[in-house]
C-alpha cells in the first residue's frame, strides 16, 4: 500500500531517517517469554516467519542489519530495544525492568562495540528501550512497571552525554510501555490509542487516534519513507494510506501474544549522525 502522496521529510534532519540495524533470530524458548495477559502462546515458526518478513522490510526500506544469533538463555531476546539504546553520536546500555530480561544487556554488549566503540551505561534504577521515544526536539522517557523513576533520570543524563534533551513523562497505567500507546510517525504527527490521546503527553503534536478496538497498531514504525503497522487493522490502515503515508503491512500475531510489537524488534541508527 503506498501513496505519491506520502508525507516528505528532510532526511539529514528527520528522526526517522536510518542506515542500520541490530536485530535478533529467535530462539525456540521465545515461546516461552514474557506474557502479561491470557490467550494462546505463540508459535516459533510463526515467530520467525514474522522476524523474516520484518528483517526483509528494514532492508527493502534501506537498512543494512545486523542478525545477531537466538540466545535460547532469554526467550525475549528478540526485541533487542528493550536492554538497549542506539544513536549515530553512540549507544547506551540499559536495565531492563524485567528480571529475567536483565542478562541481555551483557549478551548485546559484544554487537554494540562493533559498531559504536565505548558504550555508555544506565546503572542505577530500570529503564526499558520500550519506553524511549525520540522526538524532533527531545527524547520522551515514560515511566510504566519496567522503567521507574530513577532509571529514568539517570538515562535523562547518559542521554545529555550525548547530546540529547530529554524529559520523563508519565503514560496512563494500562500502557506496559510508552510505546504500546504512542508511535511517531511524521515529525509532527503521533498515532495514539484514545487513552494516549487523553493523556496530555502529546500537546504540540498533530494526533491521529486509533479506535478503541485497533488500538494495538499503536505500536508502529517509521523507517525513511516507510511506515510499518501492524496487520489487521482495516481502519487506521485505510486512514493512513489516505493521508499518504508509504505503508507496508506486516503480521505480528504471533510476536503480539508475547506483548510486542513492530519497535521492539530492532535498534536502528542514523550512521551519518555520528560525524556531525
Amino acid at each position: 500500500m503506498a501513496s505519491s502522496g506520502a508525507p516528505q521529510m528532510d532526511a539529514a534532519m528527520s528522526c526517522h531517517h536510518f542506515t542500520h540495524a541490530i536485530l535478533r533470530t529467535p530462539g525456540r524458548s521465545v515461546v516461552g517469554g514474557l506474557h502479561a495477559g491470557g490467550g494462546p502462546r505463540p508459535d516459533y515458526d510463526a515467530v520467525l516467519r514474522e522476524h523474516a518478513a520484518y528483517a526483509d522490510a528494514l532492508r527493502a526500506a534501506g537498512l543494512t542489519i545486523d542478525i545477531l544469533d537466538p540466545i535460547e538463555a532469554f526467550p525475549d531476546s528478540i526485541f533487542v530495544e528493550d536492554p538497549a539504546l542506539v544513536f549515530g553520536e553512540g549507544a547506551i546500555l540499559l536495565n531492563p525492568g524485567a528480571d529475567t530480561r536483565r542478562g541481555e544487556v551483557e549478551e548485546i554488549a559484544p554487537a554494540l562495540h562493533r559498531h559504536f566503540g565505548d558504550l555508555h551505561r544506565v546503572t542505577e534504577g530500570y529503564a526499558d528501550g520500550g519506553d524511549v521515544m525520540v522526538t524532533p526536539d527531545r527524547v520522551l522517557i515514560g515511566l510504566s512497571a519496567r522503567t521507574d523513576a530513577v532509571g529514568a533520570q539517570a538515562l535523562v543524563e547518559v542521554l545529555g552525554r550525548l547530546g540529547r534533551k530529554a524529559e520523563v513523562v508519565d503514560p496512563p497505567r494500562e500502557a506496559l510501555h510508552l510505546k504500546t500507546i504512542a508511535t511517531l510517525i511524521d515529525e509532527e504527527t503521533i498515532l495514539t490509542t484514545p487513552a494516549g490521546a487523553a493523556s496530555g503527553l502529546f500537546a504540540g503534536f498533530r494526533t491521529i487516534v486509533l479506535d478503541a478496538d485497533e488500538a494495538p497498531a499503536a505500536n508502529a514504525l517509521r523507517i525513511n519513507e516507510t511506515l510499518l503497522l501492524s496487520d489487521g487493522f482495516p481502519r487506521i490502515a485505510e486512514r493512513l494510506d489516505r493521508e499518504g503515508y508509504r505503508l507496508k503491512l506486516l503480521d505480528t500475531a504471533h510476536v503480539a501474544r508475547i506483548d510486542a510489537g513492530l519497535s521492539c524488534m530492532s535498534l536502528r541508527w542514523n550512521a551519518a549522525q555520528a560525524s556531525r
